[in-house]
């Protein structure tokens, strides 16, 4: 398929810069895949479109505060995303101006006080804009990232190193569920649900499970390839448990809707699903879903708005059709909904 079919044109504004105070006062966009019909509703209201044998698959990962700064001998700043660490306490990273650093060049890692916290040497640049660094700490990575961290926002939300604004965008871009740290993105469809909610939810008979998918930096990047088939997707680590593949799998067999909350649940399911079923794993995904695939037991879902040219967009094109996802958008467009990760969200089923 040509990755030109996955575009749309967006106007700039209607990208979310912030949350709204509220989670749930996010609007709804309900789109009815087997017709196309689309309907505007609030995000408070996803219970009416619910019945208590459905069941809403939860991605509990944890938002790391991935987005660090640092400093060059020169006085140069510099800003970097922690993306995973290996042994003998040595980072991957994304780092902007990657080209004008050295191998050897030693900078500091700067602390939200604006101070040099710890030391870190360029010891190799692997490619795909990446690169090693060499920390010179014995703390783990989560701990150096809780003193000069930052949310790791998407790059078309802007902004700096102002503390106040980073503290409201760590509870934000985190969902209420969030358990097990690890991810250097949020599962965004999660973000509308308070845990008032959640037990509004429960109230009424539906069921939760959970899984957990740590979310790469690779979610943001684009289709860049003439086809989308030759796009690369990104690994990502994911697990479930025994007590919640029993939940889905008791949704399955007493005819409920197993409905995952955002495209990383959505692949971690149809990654392990097997005659409708889910067992307890632990393992990695590099699932690509495009128009043409057949889900095995994903029978909703709700999601967040994406980006042209994206796998998200063609992983919800593949499950509601790709001609009725677009006609969604172009509504939504006109109704002046927000987009992307701090924008409204849809219900597909």
């Amino acid at each position: 398929m040509k990755t030109e079919k996955l575009n749309y044109d967006l106007p700039e504004e209607l990208i979310a810069q912030q949350p709204l105070p509220v989670r749930t006062d996010s609007r709804l966009l309900v789109l009815n895949r087997s017709n196309g019909d689309v309907s505007d509703s609030n995000f408070s209201k996803l219970g009416e479109y619910l019945s208590s044998s459905d069941c809403l698959v939860l991605n509990n990962t944890k938002v790391l505060p991935a987005r660090f700064f640092a400093k060059r001998a020169s006085g140069a700043k510099l800003e970097g995303l922690f993306l995973e660490e290996t042994k003998g306490n040595i980072w991957t990273v994304y780092l902007k101006g990657l080209r004008k650093i050295k191998i050897g060049e030693k900078f500091y890692l700067i602390d939200h006080l604006k101070n040099d916290f710890c030391k870190a040497k360029l010891i190799e640049k692997p490619g795909d804009g990446k690169c090693l660094l060499q920390i010179d700490s014995s703390d783990t990575a989560q701990a150096i990232l809780e003193e000069i961290g930052y949310p790791p926002l998407p790059p078309y939300i802007k902004r700096d190193d102002d503390n106040e604004i980073a503290k409201s965008d760590m509870n934000r871009y985190q969902t209420v569920y969030a358990q097990k740290a690890g991810a250097v993105a949020a599962p965004t469809a999660g973000l509308h649900f308070s845990d008032t909610f959640i037990e509004e939810l429960k109230g009424k008979g539906v069921k939760f499970a959970k899984v957990t998918l740590h979310v790469g930096a690779g979610t943001f990047k684009p289709i860049t390839t003439e086809e989308v088939e030759d796009h690369e997707i990104h690994e990502e680590c994911f697990s479930i448990d025994h007590e919640n593949s029993k939940i889905i799998n008791e949704t399955k067999e007493s005819g409920g809707r197993v409905i995952p909350i955002g495209t990383t649940s959505m692949r971690v399911l149809e990654t392990i699903a097997s005659n409708s079923r889910v067992e307890p794993i632990e393992s990695s995904t590099k699932l690509f879903i495009t128009p043409g695939y057949e889900f095995k037991i994903c029978d909703a879902i709700v999601t967040n708005f994406h980006l042209p040219k994206s796998s998200l967009l063609a992983l919800v094109g593949a499950f509601a059709g790709l001609d009725n996802i677009l006609n969604a958008y172009k509504h939504a467009i006109e109704e002046r909904y927000r987009f992307f990760s701090y924008g409204d969200a849809m219900f597909i089923h």
